[in-house]
């Protein structure tokens, strides 16, 4: 599967599978940007992003967490 940055809700489950042992809430977006990039599948233009997309992804992982 390869991932972009609309894909959100998919973003913010590897990123869960990736880091459980960190709470998205105090997540730096330059740290978030950095390991969005860094997911396996990850094939969009690290420069297409911007802090409503990264705020998103976010909101997602914390739903995620529920």
């Amino acid at each position: 599967m390869t991932l972009s940055w609309k894909d959100t809700l998919e973003i913010a489950i590897a990123l869960d599978e990736a880091h459980p042992d960190v709470d998205p809430r105090y997540v730096r977006f330059t740290d978030l940007h950095a390991w969005v990039c860094d997911l396996d599948g990850f094939e969009d233009n690290p420069e297409h992003s911007n802090e409503r997309i990264l705020e998103a992804i976010q909101m997602a992982w914390l739903e995620e967490r529920g």
